[in-house]
């Protein structure tokens, strides 16, 4: 009995190895959580061109799966089976943030999936129209002082990136501003362009076309260092304005029990990817940062940053509606 047993055993595990090593034998599902257009399904798209060519003879479709902040998506991962042919490609939004937003998420960011890298990472760039008084974040400032609540900050809705980063904003500084959340990022952008609201922490890979053609001024920038791009914006520490590095940032993960050699074969053909010489340039020039961090990484960074907009959350009252 013991010797068969062993014999199943041991049948299991090549069996498992064998699928593992196979993959990707069918078509592989890279499932966005949000409508088509945006940055998340852009990186999306690069990556499944890549992985096609990278994984000769095999099938990366991108599936949009939109709705509730990214989060029904990702609970449709989540109860996906973890062999590598439903993948996650998404933004911060339903790993770090959502869950605290929103109630009865259907799943724990923090144990029902596997991470395997951040791809790509983007500051925020605080804008205001060409026509705005604010030349600089001194004028900004000054002007939330002595008008508390007055200037409008414009996001793409409550609880995303540039509203959070507009709350943070405001904690750090000791100032008060108007946010007015929109039903995503293009209408933002068009009551920006038209002086209709004072100003918006955009993505930016989203502002900077704008930026360029002279329409848009950026003011401070979210990153550590100063943009490539953008050489001449100021970060916020440079500013004395500490405690405002923010990044929205694309990853990819999969339903928690990935086998360890999908996961070894996933990440070297995202990092691979995102490295090619006809897709690192392109992504630097729009704004991007690559990063291509390793499993383990992202988990932490995950972890990390969960706690951090948990708390920014929880200390300014924010809410999903």
């Amino acid at each position: 009995m013991k010797k068969l047993l062993t014999a199943l055993l041991l049948g299991t595990a090549a069996a498992t190895s064998a699928l593992a090593q196979a993959w990707p034998a069918k078509p592989v599902t890279l499932l966005v959580p949000f409508p088509p257009g945006g940055s998340t399904d852009a990186i999306a798209r690069v990556l499944s061109a890549k992985l096609q060519e990278g994984f000769a003879g095999s099938s990366f479709v991108v599936d949009n799966r939109g709705g509730a902040g990214g989060t029904i998506g990702t609970a449709a991962v989540k109860r996906a089976a973890p062999d590598g042919y439903t993948v996650l490609v998404t933004s911060l939004g339903p790993l770090v943030i959502g869950p605290h937003l929103m109630k009865n998420v259907a799943y724990d960011a923090t144990r029902d999936l596997d991470y395997i890298s951040v791809a790509v990472q983007a500051p925020n760039v605080l804008v205001v129209p060409a026509a705005s008084p604010h030349k600089s974040i001194a004028d900004v400032l000054a002007y939330q002082k002595a008008n508390p609540g007055k200037m409008s900050f414009a996001s793409s809705g409550n609880g995303s990136s540039d509203h959070i980063t507009a709350e943070l904003f405001w904690q750090q500084t000791g100032t008060s501003g108007l946010h007015i959340p929109y039903k995503g990022g293009g209408p933002v952008m068009t009551d920006l362009l038209g002086n209709q609201v004072d100003s918006s922490f955009m993505n930016i890979n989203t502002a900077l076309p704008q930026i360029k053609a002279g329409k848009l001024r950026a003011l401070a920038i979210t990153s550590a260092q100063r943009s490539p791009v953008q050489p001449d914006v100021p970060t916020m520490d440079e500013l004395g304005i500490k405690g405002v590095q923010v990044y929205s940032w694309q990853g990819v993960a999969a339903p928690k029990g990935l086998p360890a050699d999908v996961k070894q074969k996933l990440h070297a053909g995202i990092v691979k990817a995102l490295n090619a010489p006809d897709v690192k340039p392109k992504l630097l020039e729009q704004g991007f940062e690559i990063v291509g961090n390793t499993p383990a990484q992202f988990t932490a960074f995950q972890a990390a940053e969960f706690a951090r907009w948990k708390q920014v959350i929880t200390e300014r009252k924010i809410t999903a509606d």
